[in-house]
């Protein structure tokens, strides 16, 4: 009797979290406010130390050249071996800079709010879980340390048909509402 596959045994493919694509998209929409370069990668650290390249398929000025309209990134969400539902989808960050510091999270298209009690985030909020707002702040920081840069960030978050692919997953059940949740975890 033949096998049926050809295959052997492998270690699985490890892939990102979509808070590990939020983070890079933001840190390479708010590297090109502040630095005015344009990334084809953004390098980023996980919460457990390891650094990592995730390549971009959009880095630019949202308005042609206008920085006060702010910038956006995107990347191609890769799950590795993980049967994840948001494989393949462009997740994107927009950030604007703004005059009241720290960094203020908004949900973009494709990325839910969150309309029940119960889940680690406040109801309205959108659902960005606190890992990737972690992941995200403590990028932004670092980056407005290294520019000398003293005031704040926008960053609004979304995932291209996002809507539609949370409809795919738990998220209605938990009461997120208008589209994914934003995870990241070990």
């Amino acid at each position: 009797m033949r096998d049926e596959t050809p295959e052997g045994p492998r270690p699985l493919r490890s892939g990102y979290t979509t808070g590990s694509c939020a983070t890079a998209t933001s840190l390479a929409a708010a590297r090109l406010l502040l630095g005015a370069r344009i990334s084809d990668v953004a390098e980023i650290v996980l919460p457990k130390g390891r650094r990592v390249p995730m390549p971009l398929v959009f880095c630019r000025f949202v308005n042609g050249l206008d920085a006060s309209a702010g910038a956006e990134a995107g990347t191609i969400k890769d799950a590795g071996d993980d049967p994840d539902v948001t494989h393949g989808a462009v997740v994107f960050a927009r950030v604007q800079l703004s005059d009241q510091a720290g960094v203020r999270f908004h949900a973009g298209p494709g990325v839910g709010t969150v309309t029940r009690a119960g889940l680690p985030l406040p109801v309205g909020e959108p659902a960005i879980n606190p890992v990737p707002r972690r992941m995200m702040t403590e990028h932004l920081v670092e980056l407005a340390t290294e520019y000398g840069y003293a005031s704040g960030f926008e960053v609004t978050i979304g995932v291209e048909d996002g809507e539609a692919l949370a409809l795919k997953t738990m998220n209605p059940r938990l009461g997120i509402v208008g589209g994914l949740s934003i995870l990241g975890t070990t």
